[in-house]
């Protein structure tokens, strides 16, 4: 019996001891935001760095997991061993079923969510095994030429709200849900169907204010306002000058302001490099000015490696 007591007492000693060690941001019974605030305060400017592009970078001190950013569902788990295929995009619109695009993605973030714990047992997550998809593409097809319209749900900006809505949805879980099944992410912010050869050079001048607001935003606001996508990706092409990951008006105005998004803002992958990239948009000289532009826009996570020079950028003001 003394015995007995002596090993209870000594679990719930060390029971404590581990509680008492706990940290604020690994305490689930705090809010995300609690916790996500507690986490910032401990990390160096060169930790936040590493957290803000595809691949974020483990934090050992803190015990801070690598994350993967980039997954791909458009249609099915991609790039990420066997999955289950459904049809193209294009062909689940020409259904015009929303509670089937709710099923098809709800089925899909299951099977992401089983992929990706598998990879986390295997004591390493990969590219295009995380949690983070980027998906749905919600632009709306009117140029054949463009040669992605496959991607998505056509040419009606009501239809492609609807379908994008449903996407999310499945892909997501329940808003009162404490946590997300999988992170969705509209894409591409926007004004973003071609042409594709020359998209990290090209300038979109003089949209009409009544076809941005009646064609190319609809589908966006659905889903930041509908179904509270947790991502939205800016696109590779200038507005009116200003590259779209780097452009004041559509990301702070019309995205956070306007629309009131409260999600996270990921790059297209490399479209930080067109903004000095020889050839490409070529509005400033360097990498360091390259991040400033885009992170005082409000792109959070860089797909690819030039906020690797967020540091510098800080430190050079």
């Amino acid at each position: 019996m003394k015995k007995t007591i002596l090993i209870v007492s000594a679990l719930f000693i060390s029971a404590i001891a581990s509680a008492q060690a706990l940290l604020p941001f690994q305490d689930p019974a705090l809010s995300a935001d609690e916790r996500a605030d507690d986490l910032i305060r401990r990390l160096s400017i060169e930790e936040k760095a590493s957290l803000m592009m595809h691949q974020s970078k483990e934090i050992k001190r803190l015990g801070v997991p690598a994350f993967q950013w980039w997954n791909e569902a458009l249609h099915g788990v991609g790039r990420n061993g066997v999955a289950t295929v459904f049809p193209i995009t294009m062909g689940m619109a020409a259904s015009w079923d929303e509670a089937l695009l709710y099923n098809v993605f709800n089925a899909v973030s299951d099977e992401g969510r089983a992929k990706a714990q598998a990879a986390k047992n295997s004591g390493r997550v990969r590219q295009y095994q995380g949690l983070s998809f980027w998906t749905p593409n919600i632009n709306i097809f009117r140029d054949p030429r463009w040669g992605r319209g496959q991607e998505t749900y056509g040419e009606d900006p009501y239809l492609t709200s609807r379908m994008g809505v449903a996407v999310v949805k499945g892909l997501q879980g329940p808003d009162d849900a404490k946590y997300r099944k999988t992170l969705a992410c509209a894409k591409h912010f926007a004004v973003h169907s071609g042409p594709e050869w020359n998209r990290h050079s090209f300038n979109v001048e003089d949209l009409p204010e009544r076809d941005l607001w009646e064609t190319y935003i609809p589908a966006f606001k659905a889903l930041v306002q509908e179904a509270n996508v947790e991502e939205v990706m800016c696109a590779y092409q200038r507005i009116d000058g200003d590259p779209c990951c780097g452009n004041n008006r559509y990301l702070r105005q019309i995205l956070r302001n306007d629309l009131g998004f409260k999600g996270l803002v990921t790059s297209d992958c490399w479209a930080i490099n067109d903004f000095f990239n020889k050839g490409a948009h070529e509005v400033v000289s360097d990498e360091e000015s390259a991040v400033a532009m885009s992170l005082r826009a409000g792109t959070d996570v860089e797909c690819g490696s030039v906020y690797t020079n967020l540091p510098e950028a800080f430190a050079s003001g």
